[in-house]
């Protein structure tokens, strides 16, 4: 079903000879080509990651290797949903400035961090994606030990490039890559859950830009199955100029269905702010999507170091609803789960 507004990319290199966008728009895999060299903005502007989520019926496992030229950051997050438990320990290296050595493409590529205390590695070899972590005292003394093999990658995914109005060097470009088939485990002490294949699915977000100052996101994602058959979406606006396309799809048996826009309806406390743990709400413009998030667990995280400030709210919790693919067949969501998160960065 396709939308006049939605401009399709086309293949080619990603930037220009100025450093600009060549083009603006979104596509179901990574035609255009990232060069770090070809960026002609400021060095410290330059924001380079790749985190997934993987996910069963039960617990939630992030890995976050980021290099934000000024910062590098490393995160794992482990999450009991039944428990209503969740930590997370993140770490920042000094001026990585490219050093992380990101790969320039989600195909191929590995990359990996070692430090004394912990270690992160995302091996990507032949559609076979291998995670796997090691932290020292990530919980009350606890060792976090992890090893997540990805495999089944979709024929489709979400890619986009955006650029910021007024910043004609600045852009955005990413790809989120949801469904991936998920196994292996993690152990906590004496503890172990095991993802199990068929029941598992990962996402990942690969992102790769040059980013303004200040910034308010919203992102929800879903991977799981129907019946059996892989189903998830990639949701999200709020910064950027999104007037050539927007991130929206839905994902079905590994083929995307593309939505125009959506809107998050998070409620609000009698205060006026946000209410993240109260029931949410997401429809779209052409009524082909609606759905009621019930939120579990608030993963909240505030960092402020005044100049640089983080405040985010990812919520994992269940879906349910209806979503209407390209062709009219309408799927109906129960008690699925996913996330939904509101980030506001000064970075």
């Amino acid at each position: 079903m396709p939308y006049e507004s939605q401009h399709t990319l086309h293949e080619g290199e990603l930037l220009d000879g100025r450093g600009q966008l060549a083009e603006a728009g979104f596509a179901t895999s990574l035609c255009r080509k990232y060069d770090r060299t070809a960026i002609q903005a400021g060095a410290m502007r330059i924001k380079e990651w790749d985190y997934y989520c993987i996910s069963d019926e039960t617990a939630v496992l992030a890995l976050t290797i980021a290099d934000n030229s000024y910062m590098g950051l490393d995160s794992i997050s482990l999450i009991d949903l039944p428990m209503g438990w969740q930590q997370t320990r993140s770490f920042m290296r000094m001026f990585p400035m490219g050093k992380t050595r990101m790969p320039a493409t989600s195909v191929t590529g590995s990359v990996a961090v070692e430090r004394p205390n912990y270690t992160l590695s995302f091996e990507n070899q032949s559609g076979v994606r291998r995670l796997t972590a090691h932290i020292d005292n990530f919980c009350e003394g606890k060792t976090l030990v992890a090893d997540i093999t990805l495999t089944n990658p979709p024929e489709d995914s979400m890619v986009i490039a955006t650029p910021f109005a007024g910043k004609p060097r600045h852009f955005y470009y990413n790809q989120k890559i949801n469904c991936l088939r998920a196994e292996g485990f993690v152990t906590l002490g004496d503890d172990t859950h095991t993802f199990e294949g068929g029941i598992a699915s990962a996402v990942l977000d690969w992102g790769r830009g040059v980013w303004t100052y200040k910034n308010t996101w919203y992102w929800s994602s879903l991977s799981g199955y129907l019946d059996g058959v892989p189903f998830g979406f990639n949701l999200g606006y709020g910064f950027g100029d999104t007037s050539a396309a927007t991130e929206n799809m839905l994902f079905y048996n590994g083929r995307a269905h593309k939505l125009e826009h959506v809107a998050f309806q998070i409620p609000k406390t009698s205060a006026g702010a946000d209410d993240y743990l109260s029931p949410w709400t997401f429809s779209d413009n052409h009524n082909r999507l609606n759905l009621t998030f019930t939120p579990a667990l608030d993963r909240a995280a505030l960092t402020d170091f005044k100049l640089l400030k983080s405040d985010q709210h990812q919520v994992f919790g269940y879906f349910d609803g209806t979503a209407m693919l390209d062709d009219g067949t309408v799927l109906e969501i129960k008690h699925k789960l996913g996330f939904a998160e509101k980030v506001t960065n000064l970075w």
